[in-house]
């Protein structure tokens, strides 16, 4: 957890759940245009998620493999059960 390359990827993570998120909550209150989107609630909901997915990623450095915030080692992605 002390390396860049976890915080790094940790990040990526979170980042990316954000705009996932974001997306998400603006489409489903939005009516047809920008102005109908509630963005605090909507940025607040994406917020959350992404503090998740970083908690997420810090619990997960003990079962992982290495020094990543993932569950799933390296040898398991392209292995064929």
């Amino acid at each position: 957890m002390s390396t860049w390359s976890f915080w790094k990827q940790a990040l990526e993570r979170a980042v990316k759940t954000f705009a996932q998120v974001l997306l998400a909550a603006a489409t489903a209150t939005a009516g047809l245009g920008l102005e109908d989107v509630g963005w605090p609630e909507a940025l607040s909901v994406a917020g959350l998620a992404a503090l998740a997915s970083l908690l997420t990623s810090i619990v997960s450095l003990p079962a992982g493999e290495g020094d990543s915030p993932s569950l799933v080692s390296v040898g398991d992605v392209n292995s064929r059960a």
